[in-house]
């Protein structure tokens, strides 16, 4: 049907509810908008599914939710006898909407069969990833759009190992979802035996599991009563556990009081994204006030942690998730070879778009660093092959967009656990007679500066990421020999897994296929360029090495136009 005949037919079904017929007239004259919402459907990828919250097939509403999860519950009844009696753990965060999609979740896997354990209240990503494990449960569902705008809301999958549901397993799922044309056919079971609260002990077990990550323990016991610390959870599920695994740790905390109620409309931030300073800024008032040491901020599902610390001259500075991200790897690599705890055979795992300098730093103290597309199930996956195999262990995962992962009692970003490694760093360092920005700068120092910074190019309508593909393909049948001054050193094309050098030489990359275009640049600086899983924008990765940042950042002005030139040519 074409996208006028599909509005025609949900606008005139009986089942469909006055709610959403009211909204649909209402966009009768708006042929844009109906095209938006039923020319295509909502994609369900490796990430679950994400989109703007409305009626249409292309929207986040109750009937695309129970339509994944009638294809989910399917996909488990498939599976050998006694894997889907393990159950479904489903948790959500603050967002609009979010319980209602959790519960009709929940409903539908009981009318399924499927016993679905669900939390009473908002939980973070991180937990919901601990449930699923604790629980042995088959999968896990957490409803939330993590960072996104307030218009926004998402459905994400976790296989029954904690991480987000791998490749091959989400592809059985949307072949059995894909099977559900009629989306309003789905049916679901309330006040269900199927359906049954996730034990309060998982909470507890939780914070006992995160406790045991601690590495400075005299230190907190000397500084952190002393230790001034403002954080505020931007009205998302972070509040409950982050304030809880600080006051355990015995840490001062001062919190936006403005900020902690839920709030769908996240009223007092532009985008509840703790990646941007201006989302911080009510804590760096308070902190400013209260003369603080240092800002935390979690996301609405608190699986992304964002940090301010005092520059130099005493002021806030927002530290980038590569700041954070270097800094709590040299922390943990730090500590655990003071107290001769370093295991041998010890790895780290990042994106490949996040910070080269954690290659430095990894190499510093002799431990195995692997990347991996942008993506924390890809950390997950490490995570699993090497609890498997033996081969290493694991320390620290992290991305440059603030997720950070020390620990395997979850297999997603975790703030909860970046809050405490965080808090006791700036106590470690307190202890010793420095401040997180000294180190920083003794990091650069070291092993020489690094400008780290993404540009996001913003994208609109239905064919949105159809057409951010079409830019990267075409980046891939130029040939680029240099970039802003800098010699192409190879190009890497993640799309066939091949890195082809300036010589024409190529290799096979031994990760996941994406659709992504990376430079290797002279002197270990690079660009990279993706669309995003997540929103409308094509995303520009630069990592640039210099001897220091006025430099940097020359270099990368020249860097920049030269991209946006190439760029332009290729959309062209």
């Amino acid at each position: 049907m074409t996208y006028q005949q599909e509005y025609e037919a949900w606008l005139n079904d009986a089942r469909l509810p006055s709610s959403c017929k009211e909204e649909l007239k209402s966009i009768a004259g708006d042929e844009k908008e109906k095209e938006y919402r039923f020319g295509g459907e909502l994609a369900f990828g490796t990430a679950g599914m994400r989109g703007i919250i409305g009626c249409g097939k292309n929207m986040m509403n109750v009937f695309t939710v129970m339509r994944a999860t009638q294809g989910l519950a399917r996909y488990l009844r498939s599976l050998p006898s006694g894997t889907a009696e393990r159950g479904v753990v489903i948790s959500y965060d603050t967002r609009k909407n979010s319980r209602l999609f959790a519960e009709r979740s929940a409903a539908v896997l009981a009318k399924n069969g499927v016993k679905a354990y669900l939390f009473g209240d908002v939980h973070p990503v991180p937990m919901l990833s601990f449930a699923v494990r604790e629980l042995h449960a088959a999968a896990g569902i957490m409803i939330t759009a993590s960072h996104n705008p307030k218009e926004y809301n998402g459905y994400k999958v976790y296989g029954e190992d904690g991480a987000q549901m791998s490749p091959e397993a989400t592809e059985v799922v949307v072949r059995y979802i894909d099977e559900i044309t009629d989306y309003l056919s789905v049916e679901w079971e309330e006040n269900s035996p199927y359906i049954v609260p996730v034990p309060k002990e998982v909470d507890d077990r939780y914070i006992e599991e995160i406790s045991k990550l601690s590495l400075s323990e005299e230190a907190v016991k000397k500084c952190g009563k002393g230790l001034k610390l403002v954080y505020t959870p931007v009205h998302g599920s972070g509040y409950v556990p982050v304030m809880r695994i600080l006051k355990h740790l015995g840490i001062h905390v001062d919190v936006v009081e403005e900020q902690i109620s839920p709030d769908p409309a996240f009223s007092t931030v532009r985008v509840p994204n703790p990646e941007f300073k201006e989302t911080l800024s009510m804590g760096i008032a308070l902190a400013n006030k209260v003369h603080a040491d240092v800002v935390f901020g979690t996301d609405p599902d608190s699986d992304r942690l964002g940090v301010a610390v005092k520059n130099g001259a005493g002021e806030f500075v927002a530290l980038t998730g590569n700041q954070v991200g270097i800094l709590l790897l040299d922390y943990i690599l730090t500590r655990l070879k003071e107290e001769n705890n370093l295991p041998a055979n010890a790895a780290v795992v990042k994106s490949f778009v996040s910070t080269g300098m954690a290659k430095a730093i990894c190499a510093e103290f002799g431990v195995y660093l692997v990347e991996t597309p942008v993506g924390f199930k890809f950390i997950g996956e490490k995570i699993k092959e090497w609890e498997q195999s033996g081969e290493h262990t694991f320390l620290f995962g992290f991305e440059e967009s603030c997720g950070y992962l020390r620990g395997t009692h979850a297999r997603d970003k975790d703030a909860v656990v970046a809050s405490m490694l965080c808090a006791e760093m700036v106590c470690y360092y307190t202890h010793i007679g420095k401040t997180v920005w000294k180190r920083l700068t003794e990091i650069y120092e070291k092993y020489g500066f690094v400008l780290d910074l993404n540009v996001s190019v913003q994208y609109a309508g239905l064919n949105a990421m159809k057409e951010m593909n079409a830019v990267v393909d075409a980046l891939k049948k130029v040939r680029v020999t240099s970039l802003g001054g800098y010699a192409v050193e190879a190009v890497r094309d993640y799309s066939k897994a091949v890195r082809t050098a300036a010589d024409g030489k190529e290799n096979v990359l031994d990760v996941p296929k994406c659709n992504c275009v990376y430079y290797e640049l002279a002197g270990g600086s690079f660009v990279c360029v993706r669309p995003s899983g997540t929103e409308p924008k094509l995303k520009i990765y630069y990592s640039v090495k210099a001897e220091n940042e006025g430099a940097a950042e020359r270099s990368f002005r020249t860097l920049k136009e030269d991209v946006d030139a190439l760029l332009a040519s290729a959309k062209a």
